[in-house]
């Protein structure tokens, strides 16, 4: 019998949803993953120094269960979405994270995704692919921009499992430490997908779009969600300095309380240049059930995501409809 993708994931939810400290304590004495160990391939869009990216593989690392590959950018790559490399080649040089084999690649989430999984890089096919830890949530409508996210769905797209993990950072209230505590929040997740791969029981056709709420150190625990519509609705400003204060964080959210400044290349502008900046207008959270809402009440949200974009029934019902008579309107309005 098959069972439906989600709920295949709430079962799995279910079933991995204690504490992290009682997960922890029993994969110190029982191995989930027996013989050799997996090997898992982490990405992401903050850039290879990102102090997500460096958390996570640092927890990776410390269990001693998985071979730890690094394949990220070499630069922050945020809100870049699927963008991809084409025209020239692309650079990848060695670097050291302790315990892992890392590259800093000079290409988007989707290349470095794309070159760690294709065996030119590194000798094999990682088991799992993980983009991530974002600094900022990527919920509803923002999966679409995301780096992060198109990192998991680039892998997923040439047959990888992956996950894509964001945590909602919150500026002044957030620190570094919440990476550390959100890297062991998704551990259990973690060795339940590689052990459903092992057992040729993970459903193929989605990946998993993990987020993390503000409060990590007191989140009430995993919940399977569905993609909402919530969005940050952007505009723009002219400015007239090389500096617009205030940092955008990867999922377009302005932190701005920040000190740091957002700098413009300049390089190529003059005088008959206008420089624009953009700046939050205004924000939307929709159903109960979605991501973002469950996120914002203070779930770790589990939300599977595949790589097409249907539409919704009834705008698909009503061009059913209006298509076949389209010559045949514009014939009659131009007699």
């Amino acid at each position: 019998m098959v069972v439906p993708t989600s709920l295949f994931l709430l079962s799995f939810l279910v079933q991995n949803s204690e504490t992290v400290v009682q997960r922890k304590k029993e994969m110190e004495n029982n191995s989930i993953i027996s013989g050799d160990k997996p090997t898992v391939m982490v990405t992401n869009d903050d850039g290879i120094e990102g102090p997500g990216l460096l958390a996570l593989v640092q927890v990776l690392v410390s269990t001693r269960r998985y071979n730890v590959l690094v394949c990220a950018p070499d630069t922050e790559q945020s809100a870049v979405s699927h963008c991809i490399t084409w025209r020239h080649p692309i650079a990848a040089k060695q670097v050291h994270i302790d315990g892992a084999t890392a590259y800093a690649v000079s290409g988007s989430p989707a290349d470095c995704a794309s070159l760690g999984i294709s065996k030119t890089l590194f000798p094999s096919v990682p088991d799992l692919v993980i983009s991530g830890i974002n600094m900022g949530s990527n919920c509803g409508y923002h999966v679409i921009y995301s780096g992060t996210v198109a990192g998991a769905r680039e892998a997923f797209l040439n047959g990888v499992p992956a996950i894509s993990v964001s945590y909602d950072w919150v500026g002044a209230k957030s620190s570094i430490n919440d990476f550390t505590l959100s890297a062991e929040a998704c551990l259990p997740i973690i060795n339940g997908v590689l052990a459903e791969l092992r057992n040729k029981t993970y459903p193929q056709n989605c990946f998993l779009n993990i987020d993390l709420p503000a409060n990590i150190a007191n989140h009430k625990g995993y919940k399977l969600t569905k993609q909402g519509k919530s969005l940050i609705k952007m505009g723009w400003r002219e400015v007239t300095s090389d500096k617009a204060g205030g940092k955008m964080l990867s999922t377009m959210v302005m932190e701005t309380d920040s000190t740091a400044s957002t700098e413009i290349n300049t390089s190529a502008t003059s005088a008959e240049h206008l420089l624009f900046t953009r700046e939050i207008r205004s924000g939307q959270v929709d159903e109960d059930d979605s991501d973002r809402r469950s996120l914002q009440e203070g779930y770790i949200t589990v939300t599977p995501l595949g790589a097409l974009s249907n539409v919704e029934i009834d705008c698909h019902a009503y061009l059913k409809e209006w298509l076949p008579n389209v010559a045949e309107r514009l014939s009659a309005s131009a007699l």
